[in-house]
């Protein structure tokens, strides 16, 4: 019966939270309306910029896509690509509304970043790995029949640059940044590596030279001990492929269908002005990565939302390959058996995450429900007068932090961004679970003269789903970090009574 629960509660033909009803319009005029008393009012009312029409949601269901273990060739997708530009790119597979402030702020481009259109890409180039040969490279290979609704950019704005600067113009490192990446060189070359050690290098940010192997180390992914490294990736790479070859064929079966169907809408909305995400190759490692994540945890199956969750393990694990542009960088251009490998460490990394917040993505979400709960409670005692203001213009924090809980600020900020935040998530005792919520105190907290300015409903909620963060990089984030552990020690007990 609790199966049944959530299966309905979670169909998109129920008003959910992130969903617009049928034939209707977000009238911004009526956005003061009366207070949800529950959870549930909450996530009736709550809309989003995504739209799905039931006319796709149908050809969906009626051409399911068949999309097999293997992943494409080179050649493969250098075929398919012509014969989109032949075609001239026909009418899109789903609809595409930039929800969050990361997607909308990519129209504010200015008029320069337009008339730089004509850029050509260029893949990076491929380094050679001695994890290249751990898996075998018997998969079949097909392609999706519905593929991504975003054709690929011919530039990145800014807010896609993956890096503050490309490693391929990149200055030279300063001493001091020669003498970090060093000593992590140092504790990752040792026998056994320091765990603590290497934490507590990490809070300040990793080398992104070392920060593959030290976020698989940091996940609770490899083991301290070097020796034993290889042969514990050989054994969880085969044992996720293994999972593929089990499962994988399940996704068109009527108990798993709708959970697919979901996957396969959300994948293509995932970073949608980066175009490495636009890839067919790497939209079908998404979809096997959530689907087979989603039916080993029934307890909570996908929720919209998690999708976000595995592109910054991707993209870490995929630059140990590329020295330049990874926004850019042709996936299906990598040996097969080191896209296997970075799927493989993608899932298994992000399935580490993932246990120690899984009550944000159970049934009604109780996790995200006590961490809203706590931010109101935090920030009354930091800060009286934003809350007060929130108060005198009923503005419901479940409105807008019950996104920053569920992506983790991954809409908030720009992708390079949500990489140096997790280099101190991956290092800070309960980062992802608990550290989160003074991130978000302190987010909230560096935009209080912008939101004391604003003097009614709309105006307020609209600056806090829409905050300017397209120009931030490390400086803005570490100071973001910083300002985060001094609330951590400041006001450690205020979110105690919602851990029992």
């Amino acid at each position: 019966m609790a199966t049944d629960n959530r299966i309905n509660f979670w169909r998109r033909n129920v008003k959910v939270p992130g969903r617009y009803p049928k034939d209707t319009k977000p009238k911004f005029n009526n956005l003061k309306s009366k207070k949800a008393s529950s959870f549930h009012e909450f996530a009736r009312s709550t809309n989003d910029a995504w739209d799905i029409d039931d006319e796709e949601d149908e050809d969906f269901l009626r051409n399911p896509s068949p999309t097999p273990l293997g992943l494409h060739s080179s050649t493969q997708n250098q075929q398919q690509q012509q014969q989109q530009n032949e075609a001239g790119h026909t009418e899109s597979a789903v609809s595409h509304k930039p929800s969050s402030p990361v997607t909308q702020a990519g129209n504010l481009q200015n008029v320069q970043e337009e008339e730089d259109a004509e850029c050509e890409h260029v893949n990076g180039k491929v380094i050679k790995s001695s994890s290249d040969a751990y898996l075998s490279t018997s998969s079949v290979r097909s392609t999706l029949q519905k593929q991504q609704s975003l054709p690929v950019r011919p530039i990145i704005p800014l807010v896609a640059r993956i890096s503050d600067q490309n490693a391929s113009g990149a200055p030279p490192m300063t001493v001091r940044e020669k003498s970090r990446l060093d000593k992590f060189r140092q504790l990752l070359a040792s026998p056994n590596t320091d765990l603590e050690e290497l934490r507590k290098h990490s809070w300040s940010g990793i080398p992104r030279e070392v920060r593959p192997i030290t976020w698989r180390l940091l996940s609770g992914y490899l083991p301290a001990n070097k020796e034993r490294r290889e042969l514990v990736l050989k054994r969880k790479r085969d044992e996720y492929f293994g999972f593929i070859e089990q499962y994988y064929h399940s996704r068109t079966d009527e108990h798993y269908k709708d959970t697919y169907r979901q996957i396969h809408i959300d994948i293509p909305r995932t970073n949608p002005l980066i175009p490495l995400f636009q890839q067919p190759a790497v939209q079908e490692v998404f979809e096997r990565i959530l689907f087979i994540w989603a039916i080993r945890h029934p307890a909570s199956g996908y929720v919209q939302g998690i999708n976000d969750l595995v592109t910054p393990f991707f993209v870490v694990f995929l630059s140990e390959f590329v020295t330049e542009d990874v926004e850019n960088f042709e996936v299906a251009a990598l040996p097969l058996d080191t896209q296997r490998n970075i799927e493989a460490d993608s899932f298994w990394c992000m399935s580490k995450l993932l246990d120690g917040i899984q009550d944000n993505y159970t049934f009604a979400q109780p996790g995200i429900q006590n961490k809203v709960k706590a931010l109101e409670e935090l920030v009354s005692r930091i800060d009286e007068d934003i809350h007060n203001h929130f108060k005198r213009y009923e503005v419901e924090y479940l409105q807008f932090a019950f996104r920053w809980m569920n992506n983790l600020l991954m809409r908030e900020l720009p992708l390079r961004c949500t990489i140096r935040l997790w280099d101190t998530y991956q290092a800070e005792a309960e980062g992802f679970s608990h550290f989160h919520l003074y991130v978000c105190a302190a987010f909230l907290i560096e935009w209080r003269k912008e939101i004391l300015s604003m003097i009614d409903f709309q105006g307020l909620l609209m600056l806090l789903q829409n905050l300017p963060t397209i120009h931030w990089g490390n400086e803005e984030v570490g100071l973001l970090l910083a300002e985060a552990y001094r609330l951590k020690y400041m006001f450690a007990d205020a979110p105690s009574h919602y851990k029992r």
